[in-house]
Order: structure tokens, then sequence, then C-alpha cells
């Protein structure tokens, strides 16, 4: 009782915080269930984030799962909750133990596959799918499917606020990506990238 008042004096809005994931959970619970993604421990939802699941296709998450989907969870602030997204039939999202992000969107049209202790910043998207072909006419057709490709993520990565992660890449074991950067290419292990697109600025070792 001691500490929440404390938590109450000095911050209260982390207070509201978890009052709110306390009244969420009960509803996070049911729309994973609804999903036939297994919940797991130590989960943690600040405000109820969007899951769109394709079927036939398959999300599953590691323990330590933390997802903030409200501007009021960080200050950073969330411009919308975080879309958990399957684009296609036998598309496969896979993130590992200890993950956490706030607002953003993860969009696995393919295949998109995250490590264990990574963190994502306000408003990053992740996606293995250009969404539209290039050519115009495949376009007002609807022709042709976008490209894709595997997108991974290894374990202990950072990646700053409102950065772009695109297809075909992979992000090595503990690097670290700029906030704001558009990722298009490989990033070596322990290494530190920003821009558009990332350039290598250091290493971490």
């Amino acid at each position: 009782m001691t500490s929440l008042f404390r938590e109450w004096r000095e911050t209260p809005w982390k207070l509201s915080n978890n009052l709110l994931r306390l009244l969420v959970h009960p509803w996070a619970r049911l729309l994973f269930f609804m999903n036939d993604i297994p919940w797991r421990h130590g989960w943690r939802f600040y405000g109820l984030p969007i899951v769109q699941k394709h079927r036939g296709s398959v999300m599953r998450f590691g323990s330590g799962l933390q997802l903030r989907s409200t501007a009021r969870s960080n200050p950073l602030g969330a411009s919308h909750p975080v879309i958990l997204c399957t684009w296609r039939a036998n598309a496969l999202l896979q993130i590992g133990e200890n993950f956490a992000m706030t607002g953003g969107s993860i969009i696995a049209a393919e295949k998109i596959i995250i490590g264990n202790n990574v963190n994502v910043g306000a408003n990053t998207i992740i996606m293995d799918t250009d969404f539209h072909p290039l050519e115009a006419e495949a376009r007002r057709l609807n022709s042709a499917p976008a490209k894709t490709a595997p997108v991974f993520i290894e374990d202990d990565v950072f990646i700053g606020m409102h950065c772009l992660i695109l297809k075909g890449v992979t992000l090595g074991q503990g690097s670290v990506i700029g906030a704001g950067s558009v990722v298009t290419k490989d990033v070596p292990p322990y290494t530190v990238v920003a821009g558009n697109p990332v350039r290598f600025i250091g290493n971490i070792f």
C-alpha cells in the first residue's frame, strides 16, 4: 500500500497506467484467444492492441510481451494502438521473450522473426512487404501481389522511435537503430546506424 501511495504522489500517470492495464487484460485475453494465440506469462498491455490475423497464418509471442497502445501510456506518445498483422495465409509473425513496443505496426506477409529482449520505440513500422507492386498497371488491375522478403531482428536489438524497417533486412544482435531511420539493408551486430537511408554511426564494442 505504501508503494502504491508513493507512486500516486510521485508519478500519478504510472498508477493510472497500471489501473488501465488491469482493466484491459481480460479483453486482451479474449482477443488473443479468438485469434488462436496462446497467452504467455508476464504479458502487459497498456491499452488494447489491434490484431489482424489472416486465416492460415501463424502468430507466436514469447513471455514478457509489453505493448503500449495509448498516448498516455508513454511520454513519447503512441499515434495509434500497436497493430500486429499477418497479411496473407501462411505468413509467420514470431516474437521472442521480453519484447516491448509503443504504438507502431508489425505487418508480415511472408515472415518476420524477432528475437529476445528487443525494444521498439514509439510509432515504428516493421514490414516484410511493399504492399503494392511498382508497376502502375498492376496496381490498377490488382493483378500481381506486392513483393515480399523475410525480416529478421536478432536478440537485444534496440529500435528508436519513428523508424521504418523494410522488407528483406536482418538487424544483427545488439544493434541500435537511431530514431527516424529508414532501414533498407542489413545491419551488422553491435553497431549503431541512423538516417534515411541508414548509415553507419559507430560500434558498440
